[in-house]
């Protein structure tokens, strides 16, 4: 990167000499933060050459709790919305499958004077994977121009910076499209009176529901030398060759909109205290980190290359989301953006009239609420990455919910236990089911709560973190397996009868669905590997009595093979496009590579109904488990490689059934590729179990009991393998056909 040439600086007018001195050494430090020799992961790097039309080609910035969708239109100004974790809105009431539940906090325009980035030469709009920036820069050797934007990894602020070969003014306008009131928001309020900064915020109108009740989420927009030139602008008051810019951005609930004002004021001098050098050092260290704990990097042609791009920009965009209060939605996550064309709600009895939805930034389909079975695929993955940090948030919504949840169970049933909705609020909550009930979807469904105990007794695995185990896995699991056990009845065998009760959304009000009896072998056979001092004495006697009642797994012979099957009932009516039965394979993986009765799972599996990949079909991770090369490729292929016609950003993929960009996609080809890189059984490590040969890998894997294991593959050969802790060495297994180095 080339400095700006101080000969270039000293002759322009109106500029002490003291100050160019200085100006220099802050456009030094900017330009020259990163590494000048590239790495591997810079060649991965989004890289455009022209301006975007409009938000369709925006790029992610992000910080994990605050993200970013950043653009560079025609006319040069740099535009992004902010998107913040927590911004819910409570909206809870908006038409079936779509909703404004979780809020952009707004938008905001950046304009240079005079812009450097219109019809210029050597135009280039990049992501900076490595630190989390995007640049947007012009002009030939010597004489560049640049705009960077980045979101502190350490501090709810936004960095906005010019470094420019001539002196230039900045302005920043929010451009709010909540300016009235409609059915299911508000508008945003404005503050006037601000003469150094603008201010805005949405403050929600629920008022019935706790959590929601006067949430309010906004930003202050502001930087030395600037002031306000009207509600919504704000404007340096001179040019120069560099400019600054903070966006402070700020969710809580608070009694009166100016304690929430009195609450972003402390929180902008907490983040102006820390030079700005210091904090883009942190910031820098904090992103190195991340790339540091795992990669995949894939060659042997276009779709290896394209794989391997998918994969490293849905890590980029976990990164972005995750740390903030609450899960990533599976629904869009932070880069929902607007569409011309609104949702159309018709009325199948044909009596109302048709619901006309704006697709504004806020919307989003399938609504506010998570889906477990749609969240899920997100956060497997982030084990084998270790990417630890960014699933607790994941881990603790749930466990949240679980007192709330107890109450309601003994309410309803005057039983102890617990479990929590296929789709529900972040606060929890259920809703009392009688055998008589009819069938639906997500009604007697009850599996969730063992996949998340399945999550937790594998992030123990990993971690080895007891307080975990004594924090969420215990007490999660253990509610989950007593509710299974005091709901439901015996049968004359005395076996647990779990009835009625959905195999997830596929089958209705069904027996002894397959998921539910895997999940219950699988996780209490986990609970019970656990050390003694994980819970106590009567757990443990009661997690035993539990295991020894419970069904079989339902297996019979179809078509002349011996398969698993969704339910101990005769076929039933199929409801979505989903393989019930397979959940014996994953997530509760009791059958796979190396396992009893692996020619049932493979039976299963050739013969399973539902073949496709992408969006949240998991059969690709199945694939991957079973040792299937060919599935688990073209799966892979199909998860990582999808493109949006309308996005331009590679990884905000498609929406599939979901709603774009969704995240399950990109969050089972994770998942997939990593299945098909490593494995594990108790201790026992696969390497490569279900590899192409045609495909050169290069990677770094987690593993249970603090273990990374790197290895090299080329041309057919593991030519390095490297174990940590080395004494983990011994529980490695290559996988069949590659010759270990």
């Amino acid at each position: 990167m080339e400095p700006i040439v101080l000969t270039k600086i000293v002759f322009m007018p109106n500029i002490p000499i003291c100050s160019l001195l200085f100006l220099t050494g802050i456009i030094s430090l900017s330009l020259f933060a990163r590494a000048q020799e590239p790495g591997v992961l810079d060649s991965y790097n989004v890289v455009w050459n022209t301006p975007s039309q409009d938000s369709g080609g925006s790029m992610p910035v992000g910080n994990g709790d605050i993200a970013l969708n950043v653009w560079i239109e025609k006319n040069g100004d740099l535009l992004f919305y902010i998107g913040k974790n927590d911004a819910w809105s409570g909206d809870t009431t908006a038409p079936s499958y779509g909703a404004y539940g979780l809020l952009k906090v707004g938008k905001v325009r950046v304009t240079l004077t005079p812009n450097p980035f219109v019809n210029a030469q050597g135009f280039k709009q990049e992501l900076w994977l490595r630190d989390g920036t995007f640049e947007v820069s012009s002009g030939t050797e010597g004489k560049k121009s640049r705009m960077t934007i980045w979101v502190d990894a350490n501090r709810p602020v936004i960095h906005v910076e010019a470094a420019c070969a001539v002196p230039v003014q900045m302005k920043a306008v929010i451009e709010s499209w909540r300016t009235h009131p409609t059915e299911w928001l508000g508008a945003d309020t404005i503050l006037s009176g601000k003469k150094n900064r603008v201010l805005w915020y949405y403050r929600s109108l629920n008022k019935a529901v706790p959590q929601l009740v006067n949430r309010t989420s906004g930003a202050a927009i502001l930087g030395e030398g600037f002031s306000s030139k009207s509600l919504t602008e704000i404007e340096s008051a001179t040019a120069k060759p560099t400019q600054h810019l903070a966006v402070h951005v700020l969710t809580a609930q608070t009694a009166t909109p100016e304690e929430w004002i009195a609450k972003l004021d402390q929180q902008i001098s907490n983040s102006a205290a820390v030079p700005l050098e210091n904090a883009r050092k942190e910031h820098n260290n904090w992103w190195e980190q991340f790339w540091d704990r795992s990669h995949v990097f894939i060659t042997g042609g276009e779709k290896a290359k394209d794989v391997t791009t998918g994969y490293i920009l849905q890590r980029f965009k976990n990164a972005c989301t995750s740390r903030g209060e609450f899960p990533i939605k599976f629904n869009g996550s932070l880069f929902v953006i607007e569409n011309p064309n609104p949702s159309i709600i018709k009325d199948k009895a044909k009596i109302k009239p048709d619901v006309v939805v704006p697709i504004t930034p806020d919307y989003r389909g399938w609504g506010y609420q998570y889906w477990f079975q749609n969240t899920r695929p997100i956060y497997w993955p982030m084990m084998a990455s270790g990417d630890f940090d960014l699933m607790k948030p994941f881990f603790k919504m749930y466990r949240d919910m679980l007192p709330g949840n107890q109450k309601l169970v003994r309410e309803f049933y005057g039983h102890d236990g617990a479990y929590f909705r296929e789709t529900g609020p972040f606060w929890g909550g259920l809703e009392k089911i009688t055998p008589k009930d009819g069938g639906n979807y997500t009604k007697h469904y009850y599996t969730p709560i063992l996949e998340y105990s399945a999550m937790a007794l594998d992030y123990y695995a990993y971690t080895q973190d007891k307080e975990f185990a004594k924090d969420i896995l215990i007490p999660m699991a253990d509610a989950g397996v007593t509710f299974f056990d005091k709901h439901f009845i015996r049968d004359a065998r005395g076996k647990l009868y779990i009835s009625p009760a959905n195999a997830i959304e596929m089958y209705w009000k069904v027996n002894n669905p397959l998921p539910d009896v895997a999940g219950l072998h699988w996780v209490l056979g986990g609970l019970l590997s656990l050390p003694p001092d994980l819970g106590t004495p009567a757990m443990r006697e009661h997690w035993q009595k539990l295991l020894a009642e419970l069904p079989p797994i339902p297996v019979g012979d179809r078509d002349g093979k011996m398969q698993i099957l969704p339910h101990d009932d005769p076929p039933a009516g199929r409801h979505n496009q989903e393989n019930p039965e397979l959940y014996a394979v994953y997530p509760f993986r009791i059958y796979g590579l190396g396992k009893p009765d692996f020619e049932i799972a493979k039976n299963t599996f050739a013969a399973r109904k539902y073949k496709w990949a992408g969006c949240w079909a998991q059969t690709p991770v199945q694939s991957a488990l079973l040792g299937d090369i060919a599935a688990a490729k073209s799966g892979v292929i199909k998860h990582l490689t999808a493109r949006d016609r309308r996005l331009r950003f590679p990884a905000f993929w498609p929406k599939g059934f979901d709603y774009p960009p969704d995240e399950d996609n990109g969050g089972n080809g994770l998942h997939t590729l990593q299945t098909m890189l490593i494995q594990f059984d108790g201790k026992k490590i696969l390497v490569l179990p279900t590899w192409p040969g045609d495909w050169d890998v290069d990677f770094k894997l987690h593993a249970p009991y603090h273990t990374t294991v790197s290895g090299i593959y080329k041309q057919g050969k593991l030519v390095s393998l490297q174990v940590d802790p080395p004494e983990r060495r011994k529980d490695v297994q290559i996988g069949s056909g590659t010759t270990a180095p």
